[in-house]
């Protein structure tokens, strides 16, 4: 299986290819150069410190390094939404096995069982562990509830075909587009816009829910105003969130200043 399937509650099926141990391996070898570097840095200042206490300096050397290689991977991931410098590289990215909100506790297990995914050496546990798992998990993956996936760039998609040319009401909050943007992961962006670009596929009984709850969703991570949305279908108002996250806007223009007339003063 080199896929993973999330099956909505209405019978809605999307799937996010899964990535292989050995872009997995790869994007671990760019991190690891990355804490190497890092631990480079802290050797030279260790150094300075040990000609004052060469006991003090050895401890700190080891909780350090431990620090900036377990704590690289939780920062870089909580920060970047599942990815660290290595996963941007060659474009993966951690997610929800079911699909839903990375969280921290996750991000951290993950992280945390990287040690026993090394040993004994060159990740030959979380290799032999992400071969023979249905979902290519190592075991920090299979204790977070987590899947590395593939995300590959996406071609802007034809919003005027979605859209229609049709008022935005969720334009007129331009700090309230800024949050949306901000709270909505690039997989949850991805499933809003599945969903609109197969929505002539869907069963009518399982298209109304389905738009329904990711609406929901949608409105529970950025509250509009009533009168930018009580109006609105559920469908629309995933049409308007999905144009916001695909589609720049471009304010009006000014118009030009007028210039101040001229004095003309009359020859004599």
């Amino acid at each position: 299986m080199n896929e993973l399937r999330i099956k909505t509650p209405e019978g809605v099926l999307f799937s996010f290819p899964l990535a292989s141990p050995i872009s997995r391996f790869l994007a671990w070898t760019i991190d690891a150069a990355v804490i190497t570097a890092a631990g480079s840095m802290l050797g030279v200042c260790m150094n300075l410190l040990s000609l004052i206490n060469h006991d003090i300096a050895g401890a700190l050397t080891v909780i350090a390094y431990f620090a900036i290689s377990i704590g690289y991977g939780i920062c870089a991931e909580w920060y970047w939404r599942g990815q660290t410098i290595g996963k941007r590289f060659l474009r993966l990215r951690v997610v929800d096995e079911q699909g839903l909100r990375l969280s921290f506790s996750q991000i951290v297990i993950r992280n945390l069982l990287r040690a026993v995914d090394l040993l004994p050496g060159l990740y030959l546990i979380g290799g032999i562990s992400s071969l023979f798992s249905p979902r290519a998990q190592r075991l920090g993956d299979i204790a977070a509830g987590t899947v590395v996936i593939r995300s590959p760039a996406i071609p802007e998609p034809d919003l005027d075909q979605l859209i229609s040319g049709k008022f935005n009401s969720l334009r007129q909050f331009p700090h309230l587009e800024a949050r949306l943007r901000q709270r909505i992961s690039p997989v949850e962006a991805r499933v809003l816009l599945n969903a609109l670009l197969r929505r002539d596929d869907f069963d009518p009984a399982a298209r109304v829910p389905l738009f329904a709850e990711l609406a929901a969703h949608c409105r529970s991570l950025v509250r509009f105003p009533a009168e930018a949305t009580d109006t609105l279908a559920d469908e629309q108002y995933v049409r308007n969130v999905v144009d916001i996250l695909f589609r720049k806007h471009h304010p009006p223009a000014a118009a030009p200043a007028k210039s101040p007339p001229r004095n003309h003063t009359a020859k004599t």
